[in-house]
């Protein structure tokens, strides 16, 4: 395998969506954090050496409709009437982004708001990447989103995500 296909951009987003289908919020959670028109492949927790955090803007601008786009994702779902929801991406990014890699901690909770999901996710990558490396991180950050269904029980999906780009 070629370093051709380690990612060299990562950017972050998020989204909440409502619809009377399980699938129908999805997409509007997808929607919602500018995701819906790229075909995602889900992949595991790796923060690779040398890739920059981008912001959501500049990331999206350099994709295109169609684009398989490697993800890390969180996201949760519900149609139960007031029950808080929330998905979470946490990151640990060690000292020397040149030749470390850091690594990403997914999370989803019932009940749980913001504040405590994400930091839940920042908590478990830190562990995860002390655990493997026995370094503590430069910092740690996460995204997280979170909502409540409302009473009627509309189908109700958060999601949190680092989308990949590979030049």
């Amino acid at each position: 395998m070629t370093r051709t296909f380690v990612p060299k951009r990562v950017f972050f987003t998020c989204g909440v969506g409502r619809d009377s289908e399980y699938l129908g919020s999805f997409e509007m959670a997808l929607r919602a954090a500018k995701i819906e028109c790229y075909n995602l492949v889900t992949v595991s927790s790796i923060l690779p050496p040398k890739c920059r955090i981008i912001s959501r803007p500049d990331g999206l601008a350099d994709l295109e409709p169609g684009s398989i786009v490697f993800t890390v994702m969180s996201r949760i779902a519900s149609n139960e009437p007031h029950r808080r929801i929330s998905a979470s991406i946490g990151v640990a990014i060690p000292e020397d982004m040149e030749n470390q890699w850091g690594y990403f901690a997914e999370h989803h909770a019932f009940g749980d708001n913001k504040e405590k999901t994400g930091e839940y996710a920042e908590r478990l990558a830190y562990n995860m990447y002390n655990s493997i490396t026995d370094k503590i991180p430069e910092k740690t950050l996460n995204i997280t989103e979170s909502a409540v269904v409302d009473e009627e029980g509309t189908w109700t999906t958060v999601l949190a995500a680092t989308v990949f780009l590979m030049e």
